[in-house]
C-alpha cells in the first residue's frame, strides 16, 4: 500500500475512492472497503482512501473531540489489511477547511485524484461549512467523469455500527459488543518503551507500550493476547509471522502509584523473560477483569496483580483458540 501526504495538482492514474475518518475501521468501514476493492477491480483502477489528519473535530474543538480508537499508524495497517492500495492523508487545517464544496469536487476529486468512482456514507458532508453532500456529488458526476454511490448505515445483530458505538461499548467495558462491531477484538499497538520498572520490583515485569494519545477509549485491567512484531516493523504483520503471547494488561493512570498520572498501557506476559525494548507490540483486549482502583500500598498491589494473573490464566483455560491465534468470541463468553 502506498501512502501520500496531501493532494497532487494532477492525478497520475484514475482511482476508485472512498472518503472518511475510518476511526477503528469497524465492520461498516470494512463493508465500504470491500465495495471499494470490488469496484476498483471491475474498473481496473486503484483502490484509494482519503483520510484526514487531524480529525476535523480535533482541529476545531480539541477539548470536545471524541477519543481516537486508532492512531494513524494503526488505521493504515488496518486499511492495508483490507486491500486498499493507496491512501491520501490530507492535513486538515484552516486552508483545507475553507475549500468550498464545488471546488473540492473539481480541484481535488477530478483534477488531483482523477476519480472515476466514489463511495461515501449516506450522511457524508464535505467542503466549507459542510455544504457538500451526496446529492452535490451526483450533480457533478457527469461533468467531472465519475460515478457516485452512497453506502447506507451498516447494522449487525441489531446494532448500528459506528465509531461512536464502539467508543461507548469500550467505555462500558462491553468487549463482547465491541468485537461484534469491529469483527475482531479491540487492539492497541505501539513500541515498547522504558517505564519506572515497578512491575519488576513487584515480581511482575511489564512491557510499557507507548500510547499515541493521552485519552485511550477504555481503562481497567484486562485479559490480553499480544502480537510481538519483528524489530522496527513498519507494516502489518500476518498472524503467522508474529509471535503471539498471552498475559494481563493494565491501562490507566495507576492511582496506587501516581496521584495525577497520565494513562499508561502495561502488559505482563505469561512465561516470558526476553528483552522487548524497541519492539512493536499489538495488544488484543479479550476480557475486562476489573476497573482500576487505588490500593493502600504496594504489597496489596502485588497481591492484586497475582489475582488478576490467575484469573486471566483461568480465562484462557476456558476458551478455544482460533486458527488466527487470537481467541475468537472469547470476550462474549464472559461478558
Amino acid at each position: 500500500m502506498r501512502v501520500f501526504r496531501g493532494i497532487p495538482a494532477e492525478g497520475e492514474a484514475p482511482v476508485a475512492l472512498t472518503i472518511g475518518n475510518f476511526d477503528g475501521v469497524h465492520r461498516g468501514h470494512q463493508a465500504m472497503l470491500a465495495r471499494l476493492r470490488e469496484t476498483a477491480d471491475r474498473l481496473g483502477v486503484v483502490a484509494c482512501v482519503m483520510v484526514f489528519e487531524p480529525h476535523p473535530r480535533e482541529f476545531f474543538a480539541p477539548d470536545r473531540a471524541p477519543t481516537r480508537l486508532t492512531s494513524l499508524r494503526e488505521k493504515l495497517e488496518l486499511l492495508a489489511a483490507a486491500g486498499v492500495e493507496r491512501v491520501q492523508v490530507c492535513r486538515f487545517d484552516y486552508d483545507f477547511a475553507r475549500i468550498g464544496a464545488e471546488e473540492f469536487i473539481v480541484r481535488i476529486l477530478r483534477d488531483g485524484l482523477a476519480v472515476k468512482w466514489i463511495l461515501v456514507g449516506d450522511d457524508f458532508r464535505f467542503g466549507a461549512r459542510r455544504a457538500g453532500d451526496f446529492a452535490l456529488l451526483q450533480a457533478f458526476a457527469g461533468k467531472c467523469g465519475y460515478e457516485a454511490e452512497a453506502m447506507p448505515t451498516y447494522v449487525v445483530d441489531g446494532l448500528r455500527v459506528s465509531s461512536t458505538a464502539v467508543r461507548e461499548a469500550l467505555m462500558q467495558g462491553g468487549l463482547g459488543r465491541v468485537e461484534i462491531l469491529l469483527g475482531r477484538p479491540y487492539s492497541i499497538s505501539g513500541r515498547v518503551v522504558h517505564g519506572d520498572k515497578l512491575g519488576k520490583v513487584l515480581g511482575y515485569p511489564t512491557a510499557n507500550i507507548q500510547l499515541k494519545h493521552n485519552r485511550p477509549p477504555l481503562s481497567g485491567i484486562f485479559v490480553v493476547e499480544v502480537d510481538i512484531r519483528p524489530h522496527a516493523a513498519t507494516a502489518l504483520i500476518p498472524p503467522d509471522q508474529a509471535e503471539m503471547m498471552r498475559g494481563v494488561a493494565s491501562l490507566g493512570v495507576r492511582p496506587t502509584v501516581h496521584e495525577h498520572g497520565k494513562p499508561v498501557l502495561e502488559v505482563h506476559l505469561f512465561d516470558f523473560d526476553r528483552e522487548l525494548y524497541g519492539r512493536h507490540l499489538r495488544v488484543h483486549f479479550l476480557h475486562k477483569l476489573r476497573d482500576e482502583e487505588k490500593l493502600p500500598d504496594l504489597e496489596t498491589l502485588a497481591q492484586r496483580i497475582a489475582q488478576d494473573a490467575e484469573e486471566a490464566r483461568r480465562f484462557f483455560a476456558s476458551c478455544t483458540v482460533a486458527a488466527s491465534g487470537v481467541i475468537a468470541g472469547a470476550s462474549r463468553i464472559l461478558n
